[in-house]
């Protein structure tokens, strides 16, 4: 009887598709004692035995009857396993021409081909100074993992995975291309190669193989990162379906913001305001680095955006060596506000400079030879 032909098991033995292991022996019974062909002679009606039989063994059988629920009679090895290009003993004629040719027919990759799990990405918030210098943080995500009931494996503890129906165990498909009826032999997509799947499914992971599962992790960050930086950790992403390899975790870097410090490659810079009379006069002052407290030297006549550095100062150098610079940026701020005795020094200096340059600049000197007066 071929499979297009046959009827539904569970009609078969006239129960529903939830029945117990007794109800179902149960009726085996009954149907098995009035078609036996020692009590029954009627036409038909040791077809119908044998019939009866075949369902039984099926739905009797854990693994094939659930083999039988999720694939139905192609499920049991039926037309599906067979070659689609019968009719030739299971060797293709234009297989075997093109053998002929090119040594091995047209084919693709028919080995083990288990999918890969999935990348995950996570992010972590850096201080400026462990950008600078590197340290090292604990993550927590989730991911899938290996189911702790099966091993990965999909299959019910206990119950072993049975001949891919697609491919019949072979672990890859034919299908014949348009191009000169070339056979291309392609990896099974419903076992991907591996010639079996799962019958009775794990109760835990439903057949997957994976558990998803919260994990931590210990993250090293060298000295030198930026928000730009990624850190790839390889293997501890998601893993594959029925044990396939795991996918890798992206740690996307993010640094806060310094409340003085900009950083402009492996440079630091550094604004550092300062009073006219410290840029007339010149100062000592103390100034912070990434590295500590530093003693800068301001020459006097010092004007506004005038920068001092000191050398090796500032970001390691990232996947190299040597450091960046410490680079200040003196900014001479004008007072807004005045005490009367600071408006007294100012325009004493104000005068005592006019007189120096020669009185009104405006009467004379650079201003006459341009408006042509003096």
């Amino acid at each position: 009887m071929s499979s297009t032909a046959k009827r539904d098991y569970y009609e078969v033995l006239g129960i529903n598709r939830n029945a117990s292991q007794d109800e179902i022996k149960r009726a085996y019974r009954q149907l098995a004692k009035k078609y036996h062909p020692d009590h029954n002679r009627e036409d038909g009606a040791e077809a119908r035995f044998k019939e009866i039989n075949e369902a039984y063994e099926v739905l009797s059988n854990p693994e094939k009857r659930a083999l039988y629920d999720r694939f139905g009679h192609a499920g049991l090895g039926g037309s599906v396993g067979v070659d689609p290009f019968g009719g030739f003993g299971g060797a293709d004629p234009f297989t075997t021409i093109f053998d002929a040719f090119f040594g091995q027919g047209v084919r693709g990759s028919a080995a083990s081909s288990r999918p890969h799990g999935s990348d995950l990405r996570v992010e972590i918030r850096l201080t400026f100074e462990e950008a600078v210098f590197g340290t090292e943080k604990e993550i927590e995500y989730r991911r899938q993992e290996l189911c702790g009931r099966c091993s990965g494996r999909g299959a019910e503890p206990g119950t072993e995975p049975v001949r891919c129906p697609r491919c019949a165990g072979k672990g890859e498909v034919r299908t014949r291309t348009p191009f000169f009826n070339m056979v291309s032999v392609t990896t099974c997509d419903q076992c991907y190669g591996e010639g079996t799947v799962i019958a009775i499914p794990c109760k835990e992971c439903r057949g997957d193989g994976r558990t998803r599962r919260s994990v931590r992790r210990k993250v090293s960050i060298p000295a030198g990162v930026d928000s730009s930086i990624r850190i790839r950790l390889s293997g501890e992403g998601d893993y594959g379906p029925r044990g396939g390899p795991p996918g890798d975790l992206y740690v996307h870097l993010q640094v806060d913001e310094h409340p003085y410090f900009v950083r402009n490659g492996y440079d630091v810079i550094l604004e550092l305001p300062i009073n006219v009379a410290q840029a007339a006069l010149g100062d000592e002052v103390v100034v912070p680095t990434v590295d500590g407290e530093e003693v800068l030297k301001i020459v006097p006549g010092t004007q506004d955006g005038t920068t001092f550095k000191f050398r090796g100062k500032g970001v390691p150098i990232l996947r190299g060596s040597g450091r960046g610079d410490h680079i200040v940026v003196v900014r001479v701020k004008v007072p807004t506000k005045l005490t009367e005795r600071q408006r007294e020094l100012f325009q004493e200096l104000a005068e005592t400079m006019q007189s120096e340059s020669g009185g009104n600049q405006h009467e004379g000197g650079f201003f006459s030879k341009i408006f042509g007066r003096g």
